[in-house]
């Protein structure tokens, strides 16, 4: 379970002068300790399901009596998900209190959870012809060409009169009057004029309508694709933009999606920060610029934050105003089609965040302009305190609201079917679960926490459906939850009576590295206790892990590089001089973090843009504050590509992280096992998938013949190694030594093993250094060995070099568009290596991987 944490802190602001410089000489020499290995005890990985209090309750009744539904969709389409009929045959087979009987003391909770479930979705099924064209809003609602004119409606119960306004009238919506039905829902048709649409492509509009006091105000229309602000004129608001391109200027995808990997190894980026210049930057440049260098550094995945339109740029995307409509900061709708074209020619897939946690109070350019004092049930959001969020001033959805419902359902499937996105990763989802929205609260692991009054079910209920949905629409879509309470069956199928998302973050990861790089010295460091950080979760639920992503980076926080090596960043970053203690301490401990988080953290890995190479400094947005500036609010990228600074190492060791997960899978193996914690030794043994990892956290010893326990007897190679000149290290580990295996004890009895594993063998481990292994195949004989087992050696050559991202460009065709026929150096990424992900059963789960 995720450790407690305090969920949202406030952050705290300061700021650093120094400008970035350059030194002049290269040094590698320190003092290190030889001592001798003293054994411990088996400290197993914990990777099992958590006890629990069984304490029943009355779950909290919230359902609306009175379901209001809007325009009714006459096409019928069957649903294919069976979960409705495998829940209405058997509702006292709940899957997943089979897989976590701890769970059963709440079965009326998942219970009546499954049922309201069940009952939205014959609902839907009843008045809108099923969920599938339910979610298709967007055909009817905003502004659809139909024959012989453009038709626009609006969900506005609470408005008396309405108009449609814009450039093509002249803002006077007097000759273009808009009808109500019953359901609330305003329409017009505006018949085409000599052949033409009587609205132009890219033209204003919005939404102008007189509310129960009489007076009249016009609101961007909800369902609206596009949304422009002048930037000439400080603090304009936006105006919504019909965008209906013709033909030659629509952008046709050319590519297909990539196959679901094995595991996502995932590079958040956001697009308008990306730039190297104070600047926002675009889709199109992020896309020729930044993409090459991802895929360069071995990610699968790729998650874009703030593409949902938001007004406030510092809000980083996560107070959105206009849900449909792309972020015109970086460009047009069309150019955001070409980036994730561009991604999915390199074998790259495509998430997008998306935030249905909550919508910007903004009142003028957002969806919180449409409440003017109604109740709940012709609104958006709820009303008085319910309704709004006291921590992010923001509104807070009704989801019990048929057209709320309509409205965020289709939402999703917009941007998977228009934009081909490949899935999500959904923001705030804490939030969500909870009437307490996670606020004041420290979430310890009892199942109390979880199942009670004051869970949402409402929103659980919408959460459910959203993820049928979207695994109905693209079966091998990837969707990650940003939960930091660990709530038990968000990862688990919506069919088992979960909330159906395939990962979750492992929020208290970072968390944990934070605390003991701020407040731990070196000696202080505790195997047990991180090794239990990284390994306490629900076996049977994927977990996407990360050291550190956009949150750490944040005015007011620092980067893992920051916080290890602060101002000394600006002057001993040169290969030219020797590296001082804190520069070769920092540049360390960075490669040993990530790499032990990605290896024992998850499922998946995350890293934040920037982060992969150490990035200095801090996120900040221009503001008053700040004098309006994007000097924090860009991407030193010329810090990487210099050649005589270190960041490079950095770079060239997560190239490697990715690779080694690439050629092995450890990723998505379920053997995990930790056969050694050594307070005293400072080092971390353990296994995942076919590779043996040993990290010696030890500030000065180095450790001649060290004794490492492993599965499988043969012969061990090293496979990564953080002490490789390549990524700046000192190159005392040889990489074509031949590690032979020795049996320890009797076969089949643990107790005799070396720390409970059936072999072992001796291995050279410096301080302040990683090191995997491999097994290698005697009959693959010595030629090929050394291939199989160096992934380091790979690096050497043309993959490892920090220029090499400029080269994928040149082989891309005129279009700037690759094919997949460029990338023959890493066909697992378009080919066979990648498959669907296999669901984990608990019986699934090796011997070894829990504690008893």
């Amino acid at each position: 379970m995720l450790g407690s944490l305090g969920l949202f802190p406030a952050p705290v602001f300061g700021s650093l002068s120094p400008s970035l410089a350059k030194n002049s000489k290269r040094g590698v020499e320190r003092n290190h300790h030889i001592v001798k290995q003293k054994q411990v005890g088996l400290t197993l990985g914990s990777r099992k399901l958590l006890g629990c209090s069984k304490v029943h309750f009355l779950p909290r009744i919230s359902i609306n009596k009175t379901v209001k539904h809007g325009l009714t969709i006459s096409a019928v389409v069957a649903d294919d998900n069976p979960t409705v009929k495998s829940f209405g045959k058997d509702m006292e087979n709940i899957g997943l209190l089979s897989i976590d009987p701890g769970l059963g003391s709440f079965k009326d909770h998942f219970r009546y959870k499954v049922q309201r479930y069940i009952d939205q979705k014959q609902l839907i099924e009843k008045y809108e012809g099923g969920l599938e064209e339910f979610s298709k809003g967007y055909l009817k609602f905003g502004f659809n060409r139909e024959e012989g004119g453009i038709v626009y409606r609006e969900w506005a119960p609470a408005a008396q009169e309405a108009q449609v306004i814009g450039d093509f009238n002249g803002w006077d919506g007097s000759n273009h009057r808009m009808e109500k039905n019953e359901f609330g829902v305003w329409s017009i048709k505006i018949p085409d004029s000599g052949g033409y649409p009587a609205i132009p492509h890219n033209s204003r509009v919005k939404f102008r309508f007189r509310h129960g006091n009489g007076v009249w105000v016009d609101r961007i229309p909800a369902w609206i694709r596009y949304a422009t602000v002048d930037p000439t004129n400080f603090g304009a608001p936006y105006d919504g933009v019909y965008w209906d391109p013709p033909p030659s200027e629509r952008y046709q995808f050319k590519y297909p999606r990539p196959p679901k990997p094995k595991a996502p190894r995932v590079y958040e980026a956001h697009v308008g920060m990306s730039s190297s210049e104070p600047r926002i930057n675009t889709y199109r440049e992020f896309a020729d610029d930044v993409l090459p260098r991802i895929w360069a550094n071995n990610y699968n995945t790729v998650q874009l934050m703030a593409v949902m339109e938001h007004s406030y740029y510092g809000s980083f995307g996560y107070h959105v105003t206009n849900f449909f409509a792309v972020s015109s900061r970086s460009g047009t709708p069309e150019d955001l089609k070409y980036l994730i074209d561009k991604a999915h020619s390199l074998g790259l897939r495509v998430l997008m965040d998306v935030v249905h946690s909550h919508a910007s109070n903004n009142i003028t350019d957002g969806l919180n302009g449409f409440d003017v004092g109604q109740s709940s049930q012709d609104s958006y959001f709820h009303t008085g305190d319910r309704g709004y969020h006291k921590l992010w001033d923001s509104r807070l959805f009704n989801y019990a609201n048929w057209e709320v419902i309509r409205f965020l359902l289709s939402n999703l499937r917009w941007w998977l079917e228009e934009y081909k996105f490949d899935g999500f990763r959904f923001d705030g989802v804490t939030s969500m679960l909870y009437h307490h929205h996670g606020i004041n609260m420290v979430f310890t692991g009892d199942y109390n926490e979880y199942f009670s009054e004051a869970t949402d079910v409402d929103a659980v209920v919408y959460l459910m459906l959203a993820n049928s949905l979207i695994h109905n629409i693209l079966p091998d879509a990837t969707v990650i939850a940003e939960d930091v309470s660990g709530m038990p069956g968000l990862g688990r199928s919506v069919s088992e009576g979960g909330i159906g998302f395939d990962y979750r973050l492992a929020m208290a990861i970072p968390d944990k590295w934070i605390d003991y790089l701020k407040n731990k010295s070196d000696e202080e460091w505790s195997m047990k206790e991180i090794s239990w950080s990284l390994t306490n979760r629900r076996y049977t639920e994927k977990c996407v892990a990360y050291a550190e992503s956009h949150d750490q980076a944040i005015v007011g926080d620092k980067t893992i590089a920051f916080l290890l090596m602060d101002k000394e960043m600006y002057s001993g970053m040169s290969c030219l001089t020797d590296a001082s203690p804190i520069i070769e301490r920092g540049i360390a401990l960075h490669k040993m973090v990530h790499l032990l988080t990605m290896a024992l953290g998850g499922e998946g890995y995350l890293n934040f843009m920037g982060n992969e190479f150490g990035h200095p400094e801090w996120i900040d947005f221009p503001r008053e504050g700040n004098g309006w500036s994007y000097d924090k609010c860009r991407r030193q990228w010329n810090l990487v590509d210099t050649e005589h600074l270190r960041y490079k190492f950095m770079n060239a060791f997560d190239k490697a992280m990715n690779l080694l997960d690439e050629k092995y899978s450890f990723l998505a193996s379920t053997k995990q096992i930790v056969s050694s914690t050594n307070e005293e030794d400072k080092v971390i043994v353990f296994e995942r998938g076919d590779l043996v990892f040993v990290f010696n956290f030890h500030p000065e010893n180095t450790y001649d013949g060290y004794k490492v326990g492993c599965d499988l007897p043969g012969k061990y190679r090293v496979a990564l190694d953080s002490d490789d000149w390549e990524f700046g290290g000192l190159g005392r580990v040889g990489h074509d030594v031949d590690h032979f295996t020795s049996p320890e004890g009797i076969p089949g009895v643990p107790e005799t093993n070396f720390n409970n594993r059936p072999n072992s063998f001796k291995i050279l481990s410096p301080a302040r250094t990683c090191v995997a292994y491999c097994r290698v195949e005697e009959m693959e004989g010595n030629h090929n060995s050394g291939d199989l087992g160096a992934v380091n050696e790979t690096l050497t050559g043309a993959v490892a070099k920090s220029g090499d991202f400029k080269g994928v460009n040149e082989t891309l065709p005129a279009d700037a568009v690759a094919k997949q026929d460029d990338f023959e150096a890493r066909p697992s990424l378009v080919a066979n290596d990648v498959g669907p992900t296999k669901k984990v059963e608990a019986e699934e789960v090796e011997e070894g991987t829990l504690d008893d």
